[in-house]
């Protein structure tokens, strides 16, 4: 589409994405500087826990969460309006978790899986949940909105915003949750070169690809937001 075609709504949400996609790089770009400082301070057990989670979840919300936030203040728009509803949750969540099913099994044939655990490949969640209350409640509350609710929500958003902006008739060819899904799994590093990391990478594919049209048919983003809270870093 030309650009002098473009409907003001559409060059409106281009510019939604321009910063969404900015704060993103800003906050990865800084990390990628600090990095190594970064992982001595958050495995540095001489430093309160609380703040070396709250520093983890900065990091953490400034790549998934921190864009769509000040996107939605800018616009005055409510989260609540993307899918955030009773109506259809259960079924959301339901068929989010069938679309889970292909890379659990992946995890299984791969001898990847020794307990359930929620957030255990988040760097401070054990020694939050072995802290004492309320430090373990105020730690898990960090974590789950930093790894569960905004990077699952993350996507719901981010996903809307780009059907909005590249509209389609088929509702199967979703570009949202097609661009979503790619970007999934170039954030994870999951590009698959040998048979394994391709079955990989195609399991990581249908979860990211499956809940967003099932946010689209359910209209419920509880979905979403349950995966990444449950699943995503449990295994």
């Amino acid at each position: 589409m030309k650009e002098n075609k473009l409907t003001f709504e559409q060059k409106r949400i281009d510019k939604d994405l321009y910063i969404i996609l900015a704060s993103a790089l800003i906050i990865l770009g800084l990390y990628t500087v600090f990095q190594n400082k970064i992982m001595i301070f958050v495995n540095d057990i001489t430093t309160h826990i609380l703040l070396r989670t709250f520093v983890s979840t900065l990091f953490q919300f400034g790549t998934a969460g921190l864009g769509i936030t000040l996107v939605a203040v800018l616009r005055k728009e409510n989260f609540f309006t993307y899918g955030l509803k009773k109506k259809g949750a259960f079924l959301s969540i339901l068929f989010s978790t069938l679309c889970f099913l292909p890379h659990l099994i992946f995890l299984f044939a791969t001898d990847q899986v020794l307990y359930y655990l929620p957030f255990q490949s988040v760097w401070v969640t054990r020694e939050v949940l072995e802290s004492s209350f309320p430090v373990n409640i105020i730690g898990l509350v960090l974590v789950t909105a930093a790894w569960g609710f905004f990077e699952g929500f993350n996507y719901v958003f981010i996903c809307d915003k780009i059907n909005k902006r590249y509209p389609n008739k088929n509702r199967w060819f979703n570009h949202g949750a097609i661009i979503c899904a790619i970007m999934c799994v170039l954030i994870h590093g999951m590009i698959g070169v040998t048979p394994r990391n391709i079955i990989e990478m195609i399991t990581v594919l249908i979860i990211i690809y499956g809940m967003l049209m099932v946010k689209e048919i359910t209209e419920n983003a509880w979905g979403c937001v349950f995966i990444f809270v449950f699943f995503w870093n449990a295994f």
